[in-house]
């Protein structure tokens, strides 16, 4: 990233994220141009980082977006995506929400059970319009990933089997009010295996054409998201190679390509800077703490996830240390077993890799205000989000009628 870090601490404070814009750039050319002349569309996936600045530097990009609440559709349509190119998926839609993406004019809404196709039915009649719909196909393959970012298998929550997404398709096929445009599978996060992917590709394909057979035109194939990103030592997917997986599954289909990128295009283009407190040692365990927390970066304390961590600017015999936060939390941690040099107060620590599931994941927790964010682009810092206030967090509660208690 080419700015300097002790500048835009010195500028922003911390705790603070930083996003590398040109990095994003490239990310999304590396991922569009692997499928070359073919159908496709990055539709981005808003939850992995959903400030307005990043949604609108894809969207001026040609990206469109892949949202999961109607809150994510509304920050895709501010920041500038075109309607066509927004997907509405998530389980569990209320009918508000649905009632608001018809009217928006969406590409597609993707559909999770045979209920939930029924509420869009409904509203669609009620609108006297015809929704254009997508079957959230669950192709039951391991994604050999974290159980928890595990999407694919039975035992998860998201989608419908093979038999139980035919019988929507036909019913979908002959109703007035609703559309079977689109096929979407995903089968989890943070993917390094090409043959799972290829797998699910070809099981899902195989119904398209079954489908093909009996009159169902399915135009879009959404493959999800999923690829994974270094951490760690990962050894990772290739956009060509990933590209390529997927059109060997899907010759002869004339359909348009839908991917949708998150943890690919952000994680590795931000960091989280924060700042050392003070060290402390209990017995033969030694500390970091530092103003970053569990509320700021949510990652570690969930899944155990890994981030690198570095000190700037700070040389010395290196020892392990466990960089923890203010909250009142034995969980509250960034990382454990750390090499690092003695740290001091207000020495500056970069956690790499934070750019996805970062902000979006932060929270209020022990009244604790999120971070900034920032840009970087070309060189130049931008603010793209200031720094959460006390008044910020209260004034929802400030706001209201507190005669009742007097």
């Amino acid at each position: 990233m080419s700015v300097d870090i002790q500048t835009l601490v010195e500028k922003y404070n911390t705790p603070l994220y930083v996003y590398d814009f040109n990095n994003i750039t490239n990310r999304y050319d590396e991922l569009k141009d692997a499928f070359g002349g073919k159908k496709s569309l990055v539709a981005y996936a808003v939850k992995s980082n959903s400030n307005l600045a990043v949604i609108r530097h894809l969207a001026n990009l040609g990206a469109g977006a892949d949202c999961v609440s109607i809150g994510e559709v509304r920050r895709a349509l501010q920041a500038g995506v075109k309607k066509y190119k927004i997907i509405f998926s998530g389980v569990g839609k209320k009918d508000s929400e649905i009632r608001e993406a018809l009217e928006e004019e969406i590409l597609l809404i993707n559909l999770e059970s045979e209920a939930e196709m029924k509420r869009v039915e409904m509203i669609a009649k009620e609108l006297n319009i015809e929704a254009r719909i997508s079957i959230r196909v669950n192709p039951n393959v391991d994604p050999k990933t974290h159980p928890y970012i595990s999407t694919g298998l039975h035992e998860n929550k998201f989608g419908v089997s093979l038999d139980s997404a035919k019988r929507m398709y036909i019913y979908a096929k002959k109703s007035d009010n609703l559309s079977p445009v689109g096929i979407h599978f995903h089968i989890g996060s943070q993917l390094t295996e090409l043959a799972p992917i290829r797998e699910a590709c070809g099981i899902v394909a195989d119904l398209v054409r079954s489908l093909d057979a009996i009159g169902i035109d399915i135009k879009f194939f959404d493959v999800g998201g999923g690829i994974g990103v270094v951490y760690d030592n990962e050894v990772t997917i290739a956009p060509a190679d990933y590209a390529a997986a997927i059109l060997s599954q899907i010759k002869g289909l004339d359909v348009t390509i839908l991917s949708e990128p998150g943890r690919y295009m952000m994680a590795n283009s931000g960091i989280f800077l924060t700042k050392v407190l003070y060290e402390k040692v209990n017995g033969d365990k030694r500390f970091v703490i530092v103003d970053g927390a569990m509320n700021d970066l949510l990652r570690p304390s969930l899944y155990n996830a890994y981030h690198k961590i570095e000190a700037v600017q700070k040389e010395g015999e290196k020892s392990k240390a466990d960089i923890v936060g203010p909250v009142c939390e034995s969980g509250d941690f960034l990382g454990k077993d750390v090499l690092l040099p003695l740290m001091e107060h207000n020495d500056i620590l970069v956690v790499h890799s934070a750019g996805a599931y970062g902000f979006t994941m932060s929270s209020n927790y022990n009244t604790r205000g999120r971070a900034a964010e920032v840009a970087v682009f070309d060189g130049e810092a931008h603010l793209i989000r200031e720094r959460e206030t006390f008044e910020d967090q209260i004034r929802l509660e400030a706001s209201c009628d507190t005669s009742w208690q007097n």
